[in-house]
């Protein structure tokens, strides 16, 4: 509907239009600002909205038009609507032709060192929408998880198994040494431990030996329930890409860096010349002792990014890692690639409240609140909803005991209650979903015809959600096109009039935009409640 009304004003007047919402309903569907060619033609701009509605005023997609400051306001006519309406209902549920712009897009790329927890969720909901989004415009998405599965902390995930099996298995009361993890799911990959490499493993092996095994064994371990976390909120990734793996390539990767002079050598050390392209200091990526650090992984991985030929690369990390964007997009500029393919997303963290008190935090993990448990406690539905209820770079603060209410305060509710209300008025009509379909919108009242453009505007919302990286915009639409259809179900008699099966009609788009702006949020419209 944006992309056809636009097509017909640049057309008629001969512009490249900007359409904006009205800043009130009284003055219809759509508004064109004139100000951007005041100075260019050296007119006023009330002026020009005149010139320009003169122009409009004959259009079969507009039923009315007025001038106010420069602003030419219009209304779509029950012909255009009728048009629009019949090539929504068929084609929203289906994706859009494919785009030439392909991305990779990498997300979540937790530590396979302990369960995710509330932190993690937000990006993981984030990126599994933009990718749903995405797709359904028409973009080919290749989703990512890239497993920090070399270094330090595997080796200190496999020290804490250790040192929690020689509680078990000697009683030995050890101190956890710096560096450990702790809580109770140490406890619980110790004891999966034993049962699966047997206690004569623990009895005639090395120390040495048995740190290596119980790193990998617990490594494995936490990226299956990783992985059947992320399933539980419907999310599951294209590729999983190990940093272990491609670390056999850190040789040749030095090798390019010092060809684009992108390195060089001090104190014993080797490092990145990031401050050439933004950071504020050069960074080391290989150690005194010739070990490569957290950073040179990195760079790996994002070779191999870049030699994949993708043409736009999103990551979506933690807020923490705002100052890490400069010295990865030098290194990708010194391995010879353009940095300004690489889009970096950021997430906040969360606060979950219960009851207006701090959530609990997990025994299993220590101090985290755990994705499962709020899960567990909440659904995978109220947990998207709420996640993507504020930008993604924003604070979210939320307390989940609102997600019990039955009334607007609780976003789920809402929006699942007016798409279930629908299906009710059907199911007690004599008019079905096929029988509306063919009604004439001719003589649609005001109320009727502003509820028909809101719920037609979804595509426009979808496009703009993706294009400015903020999801947050489609919950923002369905629970205004939740409420504009609760406000009409209040105020206005449905079933047994004349004007039934138009109304029916108009609430089968209403519906159809619930259903399809819910399922690319990952979330299944409810017909009953």
């Amino acid at each position: 509907m944006h992309e056809r009304i636009k097509y017909r004003l640049d057309e008629t007047l001969g512009i490249q239009s900007v359409l904006e919402k009205p800043k009130e309903k009284k003055f219809g569907h759509f508004a064109l600002p004139t100000f951007a060619w005041a100075k260019e033609w050296k007119k006023n701009p009330n002026q020009i909205a005149q010139e320009f509605a003169s122009k409009l005023k004959d259009l079969s997609e507009i039923s009315s038009v007025s001038v106010v400051g420069g602003y030419v306001n219009f209304s779509l006519s029950n012909q255009f609507l009728e048009q629009i309406a019949q090539e929504f209902a068929s084609n929203i549920a289906n994706p859009k032709p494919q785009k030439q712009e392909s991305i990779l897009l990498e997300y979540v790329s937790a530590n396979p060192t302990g369960p995710l927890h509330i932190g993690h969720a937000r990006g993981a909901i984030f990126g599994d929408v933009l990718a749903r989004i995405g797709r359904y415009l028409g973009y080919p998405i290749t989703t990512e998880y890239y497993i920090n599965d070399a270094g330090v902390q595997i080796e200190n995930l496999g020290c804490s198994i250790y040192f929690a099996i020689r509680q078990l298995l000697f009683n030995e009361a050890n101190e956890f040494p710096e560096g450990c993890y702790r809580g109770e799911y140490i406890f619980e990959l110790a004891k999966d431990a034993l049962k699966t490499l047997g206690k004569e493993f623990f009895k005639n092996t090395s120390k040495a030996q048995q740190i290596s095994t119980l790193s990998l064994f617990g490594k494995d371990k936490m990226l299956q329930e990783i992985q059947s976390n992320l399933a539980k909120i419907g999310i599951n990734f294209d590729n999983y890409v190990s940093e272990k793996e491609l670390f056999v390539r850190w040789e040749n990767v030095l090798e390019v860096l010092k060809s684009h002079q992108g390195v060089y050598e001090s104190e014993g050390k080797i490092w990145l010349k990031s401050s050439q392209y933004g950071d504020e200091k050069d960074r080391v990526i290989v150690r005194e002792n010739g070990e490569p650090t957290y950073l040179a992984g990195d760079i790996i991985y994002h070779q191999d990014k870049f030699l994949r030929s993708f043409t736009k690369y999103i990551n979506i990390w933690g807020a923490d890692h705002h100052g890490y964007i400069a010295r990865v997009k030098a290194a990708i500029e010194f391995l010879g690639f353009e940095s300004q393919n690489l889009e970096v997303l950021l997430s906040q963290m969360v606060s979950l409240l219960k009851g207006g008190q701090s959530y609990k935090m997990s025994k299993r993990a220590g101090n985290f609140i755990l994705m499962k448990d709020v899960i567990d406690e909440v659904g995978a539905d109220a947990l998207r909803l709420v996640f993507l209820s504020k930008k993604a770079d924003t604070h979210l603060e939320f307390d989940i005991e609102v997600l019990n209410k039955q009334d607007s305060s609780n976003p789920v509710y809402y929006i699942h209650y007016a798409h279930a209300r629908i299906h009710t008025l059907f199911s007690k009509s004599c008019y079905d979903f096929e029988s509306v379909k063919e009604v004439s919108l001719e003589g649609l009242s005001e109320i009727l015809r502003d509820l028909l453009v809101l719920a037609l505007s979804l595509p426009k919302v979808l496009e703009d959600a993706f294009i400015q990286r903020a999801p947050q915009k489609v919950v923002e639409y369905l629970r205004l096109l939740s409420s504009e259809f609760h406000h009409f179900y209040n105020e206005q008699k449905i079933l047994n009039t004349k004007e039934e099966a138009q109304i029916l009609r108009v609430l089968l788009i209403v519906a159809k935009s619930l259903e399809c702006g819910l399922g690319l949020l990952g979330v299944r419209a409810k017909t009953s409640m």
